[in-house]
């Protein structure tokens, strides 16, 4: 399947970083851990382990994102969104996106995804659909924290990141539902 839009291709290019994960990888199949439970799918929703390196050495804080740019909508769906990482942090233990964030590094805040929910929501893209890219994000920031309320979208999270992205690394797992 050719996929119609990069989302991050619109952007400014900055500088990339490297993004490991012992849960997902470039191109492979959601596990299920990464797959949504909520709508009554095998799925355990726990967001994957995270870790980055390589990031420039004037990075003062991180932001996480998930994003289905492959949706049925006209926004894509965003899944997970993070911010307000310390810059000391290089990694997120699997889980780190539950409900509540207590696996999240002190000063981190989550912002409620495209369902509503503070936590991340795995993936679940509707039967015979096609595969769906799940582009998680590290987003290393020129300031410690951003201007955002609790009650952001992570689309807002998106316009802030905008203008403090100093480099973003990326990992982008597939998940199709059989028809």
């Amino acid at each position: 399947m050719s996929y119609a839009f990069d989302p991050y291709s619109a952007l400014p290019p900055v500088p990339g970083f490297t993004l490991r994960s012992a849960d997902v990888a470039d191109g492979e199949p959601l596990g299920v851990a990464q797959r949504s439970g909520l709508f009554g799918g095998p799925g355990e929703d726990r967001s994957p382990h995270l870790a980055w390196q390589g990031h420039p050495a004037e990075t003062r804080s991180f932001a996480v994102t998930c994003y289905d740019p492959d949706a049925p909508t006209v926004s894509g769906f965003w899944h997970w969104a993070v911010h307000g990482i310390p810059a000391s942090v290089h990694e997120l233990p699997a889980g780190a996106g539950d409900l509540g964030g207590k696996k999240l590094p002190a000063g981190a805040k989550m912002l409620a995804n495209d369902a509503g929910r503070r936590d991340f929501l795995g993936a679940a893209p509707p039967p015979g659909h096609g595969p769906h890219r799940y582009i998680f994000v590290v987003h290393a920031l020129d300031v410690p924290a951003l201007d955002i309320t609790p009650e952001a979208t992570p689309a807002w999270l998106g316009f802030q990141l905008f203008g403090h992205t100093l480099a973003r690394a990326t990992l982008t797992p597939v998940f199709a539902t059989p028809a």
